[in-house]
């Protein structure tokens, strides 16, 4: 008990509970050095609109680990790559509370990916690379393309636009989990044609709902598992997927 007084992360620490995960004092305290040097860095840079602690806790840190919803194993040495990952939201938490994945941080933003290396650093974390890169860039990118286990994405784009951007990152039977508001259901129809010509398939629509509150009953998360190779001209060059989704 005197671990979550120091770190003032109890709300997360409980919540995480509800999804099986039982984060130790060491990883507590990761997540307070996060949370103070988030708002440090929110003053250099527009990192985020949440910045009081216990919302920072819930909507960011907990929201992330709702990936376990979607993946209940991230054995040791899988390869995962956060697409966009602006603060770090969903890649850093994940990699706090799987420290043994290998973590890949996109970001097209410099400021944004300056504060990401400070926060490797600050929070410890070993096998996380941090790149200043545009999506359909690294999709194209000798030892990127075809290497990652897991594609995160969280407030990026519509979800045809982010098959296009991940798949192409994928392994064979790779995963990538898109974090959806009320529209998941609705962005899932509107991707047969962007599965069909990139070489995925819907692996599962996972509601968060059992953790509301304090997360919002309608957020999901989309898994979407690549099932046959993705062409050679996709991605798209950059820009493309997000104007002209397929």
């Amino acid at each position: 008990m005197t671990v979550l007084t120091d770190t003032g992360m109890a709300i997360l620490a409980e919540q995480a509970k509800r999804l099986a995960l039982h984060l130790s004092g060491q990883q507590l305290e990761q997540f307070a050095e996060y949370t103070r040097m988030l708002a440090a860095g929110n003053r250099r840079a527009n990192l985020t609109a949440i910045t009081e602690p216990a919302e920072v806790q819930v909507r960011h840190y907990l929201d992330s680990l709702t990936a376990v919803l979607a993946r209940a194993d991230w054995p040791d040495g899988i390869r995962v790559v956060d697409i966009g990952a602006g603060a770090g939201f969903p890649g850093v938490p994940l990699k706090i509370a799987f420290p043994s994945i290998k973590l890949t941080l996109a970001e097209s933003t410099g400021k944004k990916t300056a504060f990401l290396g400070e926060l490797v650093e600050g929070l410890g974390l070993d096998d996380v690379e941090v790149l200043t890169v545009r999506a359909e860039e690294l999709g194209r990118t000798e030892g990127y393309r075809g290497q990652f286990d897991v594609a995160l994405a969280r407030g990026v784009a519509t979800l045809p636009a982010l098959i296009e951007y991940g798949l192409p990152l994928l392994k064979g039977h790779g995963h990538l989990l898109a974090w959806k508001g009320s529209d998941g259901p609705a962005e899932v129809k509107a991707s047969a044609k962007a599965l069909a010509e990139l070489g995925g398939e819907i692996a599962g629509l996972h509601s968060v709902k059992a953790l509301s509150p304090p997360l919002p009953a309608e957020r999901w998360i989309v898994s979407v598992e690549k099932v046959r190779r993705t062409p050679g001209r996709y991605p798209r060059r950059v820009g493309v997927p997000a104007k002209q989704p397929l």
